[in-house]
Formats: structure tokens, C-alpha cells, sequence
């Protein structure tokens, strides 16, 4: 590999597990890079210098590449697959070391007695505690901090209806809420456009988001619309987090669909003033201008009330499916057409030839028409299609990751060129997020710099969650690290081949250990839970 650094075992007694040497030196706080060597041992940072002393039991000579703390993705859906395959191959070979699940409302914990299935890949614990041990159990490959969702919380104690919670099942959602902060997770997260996290009410939401604030953790949303209400959701976003005094995270920040796309002004004045007035106000954003989410949430909230069977008949019922089909249709207009919708994923062995396809030319080609094709397509899967939509301006983009306030998230999973995650035809960015920013656009679009990306993929990120010891390069940090060519790296995974590894990433450091050398992927696995 171009770019790769020489790994070279030593042959004379060690004092450290690992030293890397020459490399371009980043510690993440946003500090220009400086040529020092990386002392490493039992798992954490002994020393950084000029010329190390200390021989280590692998030595790393990183001449002429950077060395940056392990990239943290502040916004991930890594533990989707990471059960069925905790190598989180997609994930290392971007550099990344730490993912945050428990986005847009949904969390693996807590979850009704008895309802958690031990195999699924979709399990659900009964609370933190037990998640963590699962996950310290597993041994994956990456470390994993989660947020709470606000929508399992939801779900547990109200169901799937559009109703109120009562007295009672708020008091009892509030508790959940406590239980899972004090248990270790790094936040609460909604989802304000899913179900049934869409049906709760603001006051609902300042409550379950007031155990926060002592913490100072943060209120992470999927807001209730990115569009044609965008500014609107973003005010109430800004409500939630100054009523119950915390933090507040937007989720993959975007202005959607063309007609949109001159807010963002708007959007940027609506955070800068929520800051001057103190509510700690940032947001995150992941390297595309599409996005991924259900072929179900092109349809209006109000139709998917309920079960997955009660939104399905909806679609038919005399009573409904105009409705629903206009409300849809308009959708469609604001993204620009079926064709700008692509179907990542579905259920239905029977309609594996969609995924990949553009809906629009997929329906013509099954002599369908698309609104048609689309509800076939879910009847047959049951609800469960994934789709990404093409809807963003790049230009935008380029404001969004540059902003000082702004981080670096996936919004993705975890897959593999080989094995049980190779399936589908999922959105690029769960393989080629990070080193997709370092190279189009630090140093192709120049929208930022070399030492602005690492900081927004490292320390700032860390700093929002209370990562103490994680995202920065300083002795006693646990030993997180990626190094890489700025000069080559790359994503090389796109919309029409979505499993297709980056380029330019050396090596990468799990905790002490290495994970990634060469191109090469070690047997062991070193990632951990990170409850706060």
C-alpha cells in the first residue's frame, strides 16, 4: 500500500508495547500537527517526544504520515451488524475506534421483559448494565458508547399509538431515563420523523431530557422535519434543550430538497443565537447529499399510527389511501422525482433485483408505475425496505463540515466485503465517511483543514460526550490512534458499488492494541463498552 507504514518488530528488550515513530503528530485539540514519536503501553499513552528512548515490542515508523487520535463517530448505526459480525470491518479501515449508537430515538436498551431475543441481530437488553456486559462479552472490534432512545423509551411504556403519555407513564419514562444515565449512557436521542417517537409532545420531551442536565449530557435529534419546516424543527430542538437545561445535538444537520437549500443561513442564525443565549447548541453531519433511511418515512406520519400492519392496510383502506398517496407524492416532488430515490435494502427475498435501483426507472421497468411499485414493495417486505434519497446540496456541505460548531458523523452501519454484513446495497457513507472528508473535502474541495477534520472527528466530539480519556493524543489517554497519508486517502465506496474499502488508512490502535496494519486486520478484537 502506498502510503503504509513500515511495522517492524523489535528485536532488542522492549519497554513499551508499541512505539510509532516520524509521523506528522495531530492531538486533536486543533493544534497543527508536529513530528513526534507515540509511546504506548497497557493500553494507554505513556509519552509523546521529539525522539522517543523507549524501544516498543512493535515499532511503527510513520514517516511522512499523520497520526491522529482514533476518529470518534459521534452519530452511528455501527451496532446494527455487530453481532453478527464484530470484526467492524467497514468501521476500523476508516480509522474510526469509538462509534455512539443509540441515534434517532432507538437504543438497544431499555426493553420490556421478556421481549429481547438473544440471536437477533436487532436485540434489545433490558437495561444498560446488561448491554454493556454483552457488548465487554462480544469483544468487538471498536469501542462502543450508546445514547438512550427517547422512541424505545416511548415504546416500552406507551406503544406505537399517536396518544398522550399519562401521569403515570411519564413519571414511569422520566425513571427509564435516570436508570439508563446513571447505568452509563452518553445522552438521549429522538426521532422525531419515525415512529413512535414522532408522536411525542414537546413538554414530553423536555421532561425525558431534564435528567441531562446535571450531567451536562446532550439531547441528540432526528428533528421532527428537515425540509420545508426545517427551521421550525430547529426551534423547537432549541425549546427542548433550554427547558430541560441541557446540551443540544442536532442530528445530520441538512437542508433538504432544492427549494430548501437556501436556509441554511437561517438554520446557522438560529444556533449562533441559541448559543448567545447559553444553550450549548452544535450538530454533526455525515460527507453526502443523500441520505438513508425506511421507504416508509416518504409516507405522513399520521399513516403509520400504530403496527407496521395498521400503516400497510392504511394504504388500501378507501378511507386513507388518497390521502396518503397525495401526501406522498409531495415528497417525492420536494427530493425531484422517484429517480432520486434508490432502494438500499429489502426484506422479500422476491425483490432482491430492486436493490441498487433507482425507483423510478425500476418501476418502468417492471411496467409499474411508482407510487404503485412502492407499496408493493413494502406489502411484500412487510414495511421493512431502506431507501436513500438524493435531496442535498454539496455547496452546503461544504458550510455544514467547516462550521465551528459542526462534527463529523456517519450515520451508518457496519458491513464487510465478506461475510453476514455483505448484503443489501446500503448508502456509501457506512464505508467511507472519515477518509471521505480528509480527501474530497479537506484536500480536494478545501473546505476545511487537514487540522479543523481531525479536531471535528476527534476531540470535539469527545468533549460533547464526556469521553474523558478519548480524543486527544496526551499521555494517560487510552491508546486510540489512526494513522494515515493525507496525501492519498481516500472513500472508494460509492451509490452504485457501496463495498469498497477507503485507501490511505496505515494503521489503527484499539485501546493499546493494533487492529489495522498494512491492510491487514488482527484476529483479536480490543474494543469495549464506554459507559460514563
Amino acid at each position: 500500500m502506498l502510503g503504509a507504514p513500515a511495522i517492524l518488530r523489535s528485536t532488542s528488550r522492549a519497554g513499551a508495547d508499541i512505539v510509532v515513530r516520524n509521523g506528522l503528530v495531530f492531538d486533536g485539540l486543533g493544534t497543527p500537527g508536529r513530528p513526534l514519536d507515540v509511546v504506548i503501553a497497557k493500553g494507554r499513552i505513556v509519552s509523546l517526544a521529539r525522539k522517543a528512548t523507549e524501544r516498543g515490542a512493535v515499532e511503527i515508523d510513520a514517516r511522512g504520515l499523520a497520526v491522529a487520535p482514533g476518529f470518534i463517530d459521534i452519530h452511528s448505526h455501527g451496532d446494527g451488524n455487530l453481532w453478527e459480525d464484530p470484526r467492524a470491518e467497514s468501521l476500523i479501515r476508516q480509522g474510526i475506534t469509538t462509534i455512539v449508537v443509540g441515534q434517532d430515538g432507538s437504543s438497544r436498551a431499555p426493553r420490556a421483559t421478556g421481549e429481547g431475543r438473544e440471536d437477533d441481530a436487532r436485540r434489545q437488553f433490558a437495561g444498560f448494565g446488561e448491554l454493556w456486559s454483552a457488548i465487554d462479552r462480544l469483544r468487538p472490534a471498536v469501542n462502543v458508547a450508546s445514547m438512550v432512545g427517547l422512541g424505545t423509551i416511548r415504546d416500552v411504556v406507551v406503544g406505537g399509538d399517536d396518544r398522550p403519555a399519562t401521569a403515570q407513564e411519564l413519571l414511569r419514562m422520566e425513571q427509564l431515563v435516570r436508570s439508563a444515565i446513571a447505568d452509563g449512557a452518553c445522552g438521549a436521542s429522538s426521532g422525531l420523523e419515525y415512529t413512535p417517537g414522532a408522536f411525542a409532545p414537546r413538554d414530553e420531551l423536555i421532561a425525558l431530557c431534564r435528567p441531562l442536565a446535571a450531567r451536562k449530557l446532550p439531547y441528540a435529534t432526528h428533528m421532527r422535519n428537515e425540509d420545508d419546516r426545517l427551521i421550525e424543527a430547529i426551534d423547537e430542538a432549541i425549546a427542548v434543550a433550554r427547558g430541560a437545561g441541557c446540551p443540544l445535538q442536532i442530528s445530520h444537520l441538512k437542508t433538504q430538497g432544492p427549494r430548501n437549500w437556501g436556509k441554511l443561513d437561517s438554520a446557522f442564525a438560529r444556533v449562533a443565537a441559541a448559543r448567545a443565549a447559553g444553550c450549548d447548541a452544535a450538530f454533526d453531519r455525515y460527507p453526502y447529499v443523500a441520505y438513508q433511511t425506511g421507504l416508509t418515512n416518504l409516507f405522513p406520519v399520521w399513516s403509520r399510527d400504530g403496527s407496521t400492519a395498521a400503516f400497510l392496510g392504511r394504504l388500501t383502506e378507501p378511507s386513507t389511501a388518497d390521502k396518503i398517496k397525495q401526501e406522498t407524492l409531495a415528497k417525492i416532488e420536494l427530493i425531484g422525482g422517484w429517480d432520486n430515490v434508490m432502494i438500499a435494502n429489502v426484506a422479500d427475498a422476491s425483490d432482491r433485483a430492486a436493490e441498487g435501483a433507482r425507483l423510478g426507472a425500476y418501476a418502468k421497468s417492471q411496467n409499474m408505475e411508482p407510487y404503485a411499485m412502492a407499496m408493493a414493495l413494502l406489502q411484500r417486505s412487510r414495511g421493512n425496505v431502506g431507501m436513500v434519497g438524493f435531496a442535498m446540496s454539496e455547496d452546503n456541505l461544504d458550510r455544514i463540515l467547516a462550521h465551528p460548531q459542526g462534527m463529523v458523523c456517519s450515520d451508518g452501519g457496519a458491513f464487510a466485503v465478506d461475510g453476514p454484513t455483505r448484503r443489501g446495497h446500503p448508502h456509501p457513507r457506512g464505508l467511507g465517511t472519515f477518509p471521505r472528508v480528509l480527501g474530497r473535502y479537506v484536500r480536494e474541495r478545501k473546505a476545511l483543514t487537514l487540522t479543523q477534520a481531525i479536531h471535528k472527528m476527534t476531540a470535539q466530539p469527545a468533549a460533547r460526550l464526556h469521553l474523558s480519556d478519548r480524543g486527544r493524543l496526551a499521555p494517560g489517554m487510552a491508546a486510540d490512534l489512526v494513522v494515515f497519508d493525507s496525501g492519498t486517502v481516500a472513500d472508494r465506496a460509492t451509490y452504485e458499488e457501496p463495498f469498497q474499502y477507503p485507501v490511505g488508512i496505515g494503521a489503527v490502535i484499539v485501546n493499546g492494541a493494533i487492529a489495522l496494519r498494512d491492510g491487514e486486520r488482527a484476529t483479536s478484537h480490543s474494543g469495549k463498552s464506554l459507559r460514563l
